[in-house]
């Protein structure tokens, strides 16, 4: 269930370090049905927020201002959503730029696994 390009949803979203999230849509309180979300926007375009709903969940009516891709839960999309966000040459350029390369075999994967999870705990 996704909103179409001319129906954009209220959203409000929340977060702090160990409290947990506030997420509402139109004023509905989502944040118990919802295991994950991403919100992205590009240059000239509105932003875009998904959520990764937990199994089971049952849906509901969104009306309002952000385009809402609402995806079932399933850590694999989180995942390879943050992959796919990931500018290959920004990863390059702060692995080469690591203080912590020893020269030993595996360097470079090390890094970039160093990286992108530094990365996706700063997300």
């Amino acid at each position: 269930m996704s909103s179409t390009r001319d129906e954009y949803r209220r959203v409000r979203i929340t977060a702090a370090p160990n409290d947990g999230a506030l997420i509402e849509i139109d004023g509905h309180d989502v944040a118990s049905s919802v295991d994950a979300y991403r919100i992205t926007q590009t240059v000239g375009e509105g932003p875009e927020v998904i959520l990764y709903m937990q199994q089971g969940w049952r849906g509901m009516e969104f009306d309002g201002l952000a385009d809402v891709v609402v995806e079932p839960a399933d850590v694999r999309q989180v995942v390879i959503g943050f992959l796919g966000a990931v500018d290959w040459r920004r990863l390059d350029e702060a692995v080469l730029d690591r203080d912590d390369l020893d020269g030993k075999p595996g360097e470079l994967t090390r890094g970039m696994l160093a990286q992108l999870r530094e990365w996706a705990a700063s997300a």
